[in-house]
């Protein structure tokens, strides 16, 4: 396959508001269960020695048991400091971790070291998150047998930007404010794609597009845009149905195009089920694949079917698979919270696992589509340049787009019960 070429848009351009991923700074705030993360609280506001406590909280230069912080926005969290801390638990909130996990967090600030409160802001049922995924030069070994990762990946969640291989990338809102307000694409990019296509050409196509187009660069992801208004809505059914999936059904449903709000299933025939029961407690390696039976095995649990392509997807150069069964069995280190896991292997995980699995699935049915677009926008003369762009006063981008919106109708309490005005 030819290459996209290197005159097509950098989606840092496309998009031009961007955050960096979550730090937050200690494994413990973050589980695949929310029970778990109230029992790790409980655990460690029920222990009175300070100096317990803090090597419970794991500080580090940004948090501490003292450390004023104000709350993160639309969760009514204490601000007072942790070192006298004796109320419930936060309800956690579900997030995503890296391009595929589903996890859940505490809400509470003065356990996040950074938590990037620009996209708190922003983070509601309207709002969806492009993930740039950071570059990788793919070994010859990998070209020839694994699939390309994609270069953006999308959720509804909150992100924290992480990588299951440690190599953090971009989140990319799609609006800068509350409600849908706001689009994060370049100014003029709309109006100019809807005048060479000849249709009207709203934000979210925009995203879409990009869902189907979107290119890895060793400079950024690149995102060609097409002259040829067929080819365009061809990528668009492609873009909405990639969402769709990497959203779990939470955006961009719809009933008559086989998307289903929050209602994602394979064909019965290889719809994956539980074959034989998997153990209460699997231990960290006890997953493994059998190819030639199509199955997913967990000790004696067997899952079937599981096709190649769902084993095989990688984010990070890291099973997708592998790395959801790690993150859900790995002991923690003994005197962490983190040691504090779930009793047992739930029927809810399970249904996690295969919804995963489905996902995965779908995904890579659509992996001919996404190679066939590629190859029509790599023929010369068929896609916009980044000339016709600045000819048309959408690059460059104004240095206002690149920083957050302000958000001048929220309250939000500061350290020791303060309220700022942002």
């Amino acid at each position: 396959m030819r290459a996209v070429s290197n005159d097509a848009p950098l989606l840092h351009d496309v998009m031009p508001w961007s955050v960096r991923p979550l730090r937050i700074g200690r494994g413990w705030p973050m589980a695949a269960e929310p029970s778990c993360l109230r029992a790790r609280w409980a655990l460690f506001t029920g222990t009175a020695d300070q100096d317990a406590r803090s090597a419970l909280l794991h500080p580090t230069r940004a948090r501490n048991l003292h450390t004023p912080v104000a709350q993160l926005p639309g969760h009514r969290t204490p601000t007072t400091a942790l070192a006298g801390e004796t109320g419930r638990c936060p309800e956690p909130v579900r997030v995503q971790h890296g391009p595929y996990d589903r996890q859940w967090l505490i809400p509470d600030h003065r356990l996040i070291d950074v938590a990037r409160a620009e996209i708190w802001r922003t983070a509601d049922d309207r709002q969806v998150f492009a993930l740039e995924q950071a570059y990788q030069a793919r070994p010859a070994s990998v070209a020839e047998s694994g699939a390309p990762e994609p270069a953006v990946v999308f959720c509804a969640l909150l992100p924290d930007g992480r990588s299951p291989a440690g190599r953090p990338g971009w989140i990319r809102p799609l609006f800068r404010q509350p409600g849908g307000r706001d689009p994060n694409i370049a100014p003029g990019l709309t109006a100019l794609l809807s005048a060479r296509l000849g249709t009207e050409v709203a934000a979210a196509d925009v995203l879409a597009w990009i869902g189907a187009a979107a290119r890895p660069g060793p400079g950024g992801a690149l995102v060609p845009l097409p002259r040829d208004p067929a080819l365009w809505q061809e990528g668009l059914a492609l873009g909405r149905r990639t969402l769709w999936l990497q959203t779990h059904g939470a955006r961009f449903a719809d009933p008559a195009e086989g998307r289903d709000a929050g209602r994602l299933r394979l064909p019965g025939g290889s719809r994956p089920y539980v074959r034989s029961p998997l153990p209460d407690t699997p231990a960290a390696g006890e997953l493994s694949y059998d190819p030639d039976e199509r199955a997913l095995l967990i000790g004696d649990g067997r899952i079937s079917p599981v096709s190649p392509a769902a084993w095989e997807v990688t984010a990070g150069g890291v099973r997708v698979i592998e790395a959801w069964f790690e993150r859900r069995t790995a002991p923690g280190a003994p005197g962490t919270l983190e040691a504090l896991r779930p009793a047992a292997w739930t029927r809810a995980t399970t249904s996690e696992l295969l919804e995963l699995i489905s996902v995965l699935t779908l995904l890579a049915g659509l992996r001919a589509d996404r190679e066939g677009l590629a190859r029509r926008l790599a023929v010369r003369g068929e896609t916009v340049t980044t000339a016709e762009l600045r000819a048309g006063g959408v690059l460059p981008v104004p240095a206002a787009r690149r920083r957050p919106a302000s958000v001048l109708e929220h309250h939000e309490e500061g350290p020791d019960g303060q309220f700022a005005l942002l």
